[in-house]
């Protein structure tokens, strides 16, 4: 019998989209793009936070500037509920893909543990 990998990818991925953490992240995501104020903010925090990303993978320093900024901005987006709320739905979503890796990548590490 043939497994099709991609066949069960693609089917959990239908899934993952009717799962309750998922819909409720979608919905939070909404509520955060309804509010023009905090969309733009949690745009630029997104932003920020990439860009942060990419100075520690090239092995850069974060300067004092890149910390106030970041600083700055992390006060102000827990100002903001509508993204607290969606930041704690993707924490809950962000498990559940973990579980999920863990789960998949359990025959590597069952490999390499022997």
């Amino acid at each position: 019998m043939s497994v099709n990998i991609y066949d069960s990818a693609n089917q959990i991925e239908r899934e993952i989209r009717q799962i309750p953490e998922f819909v409720e992240l979608q919905a939070a995501f909404a509520k955060v793009k309804e509010n023009e104020e905090a969309y733009k903010l949690f745009k630029e925090f997104q932003d920020l936070q990439v860009t942060l990303q990419q100075k520690q993978m090239q092995g850069e320093e974060f300067t004092d500037e890149d910390a106030a900024k970041a600083q700055e901005l992390a006060t102000k987006v827990q100002g903001e509920e509508v993204i607290n709320v969606l930041m704690a739905k993707e924490q809950t979503f962000s498990t559940i893909v973990n579980d999920l890796n863990r789960i998949i990548m359990k025959p590597i590490q069952e490999l390499y543990g022997e």
